[in-house]
């Protein structure tokens, strides 16, 4: 399991995921502030890691106000402002809803600040440990569908970097380790901030797992040449009819995977699930600063006078993803085990 984030009574303390893979670095978060620029900067990401960092969030900040005379008003805006950091993945404003869902209703029965606070980090932790389970169950699940030295394909970072410290799609892969499949990893780089390179493949050597670390421009030429059996990627958000947003770079992958005749699966938990959205379209994007495709640290990349367009995710199509490995089993739309 990666320390991937913890709750200390010095504040929530995060592995800083921008210092990977050249150096394990812990950082405490002691105030709003600093959880919002640790999302907002991918210090912690993936969906289920900053919706624990989200709930965690708000039961930092309802502890911090308890000695507020407005205590009520004080973690409302503090949640609005929490679950808003990041717009795309789903989980950051779930989790903290479900957080102060569980705040608002200890204040309705009378319960003091403190006792609110205490409910809050409860929940928190509960959101926690149930991130973990399901893993274990999306790991078991998904391995069902690899075979002994299977060759995997994976985009960005889907592993316990990305959640509460066993990972979506790497949990697949670490179950597959474990159970004797001796598994072969491909981590497309995943540009711009390459936490395919930095991430997966950190999380692989660290395992002692087989990882080759390709280009993204070199996945047509892989499975071309090399042959690629399975593709399996976490996701940020998946719509009611099973369109999923993910980093940027899996609709291509998926297109690949289609065009070659590889399956393609996405792993995530019910609670990346949002079936308030009917489809991919109605899922808003996230677009990232210009300056993550114009320099690498003091390395300029691209002229000032360019424009650049730097969307974080895209939105693969149900037509394109051969099932949804979930703690619920491999499922298909409309999803029926994730709705009771």
């Amino acid at each position: 399991m990666i320390p991937t984030i913890e709750w200390t009574d010095a504040g929530i303390r995060i592995l800083d995921q921008t210092r990977l893979p050249a150096e394990e670095k812990t950082l405490e978060l002691r105030d709003l502030e600093s959880i919002c620029e640790a999302i907002a900067s991918l210090r912690v990401r993936g969906a289920p890691a900053i919706g624990i960092a989200g709930a965690y969030g708000v039961a930092w900040m309802a502890r911090q106000a308890t000695g507020e005379r407005r205590f009520d008003e004080h973690i409302e805006a503090a949640a609005q402002t929490l679950r808003t950091v990041r717009p795309t993945a789903v989980n950051l404003a779930w989790a903290v809803d479900r957080t102060m869902k569980r705040l608002r209703e200890t204040r309705r029965q009378g319960g003091s600040p403190e006792e609110a606070a205490a409910s809050a980090l409860t929940e928190a932790q509960a959101i926690l440990e149930e991130d973990l389970e399901a893993s274990r169950r999306m790991g078991r699940a998904g391995v069902a569908i690899l075979e002994r030295g299977c060759r995997v394909l994976t985009h960005c970072n889907a592993g316990g970097l990305a959640t509460g410290g066993l990972g979506t799609a790497l949990a697949v892969i670490y179950e597959a380790a474990r159970t004797g499949l001796d598994p072969h990893v491909y981590a497309s780089e995943t540009r711009p901030l390459l936490q395919g390179a930095r991430l997966t493949a950190w999380e692989m050597v660290r395992e002692k797992i087989r990882v080759t670390v390709v280009v993204d421009g070199a996945r047509a030429w892989l499975m071309e040449t090399r042959g690629v059996d399975v593709v399996l990627t976490g996701a940020d958000r998946v719509a009611a009819n099973g369109d999923a947003a993910n980093k940027i770079g899996t609709l291509d992958a998926a297109i690949l995977a289609a065009r070659h005749g590889v399956p393609f699966y996405i792993v995530a938990p019910g609670s990346t699930f949002d079936f308030s959205v009917p489809s991919g379209r109605e899922i808003p994007v996230e677009l990232r600063a210009a300056a993550e495709l114009r320099r690498l640290g003091e390395h300029h990349l691209a002229p000032e006078g360019a424009e650049v367009w730097n969307p974080a995710f895209d939105v693969t199509p149900a037509s394109l993803i051969s099932g949804w490995i979930t703690e619920r089993g491999i499922l298909q739309p409309p999803f029926d085990a994730l709705r009771d």
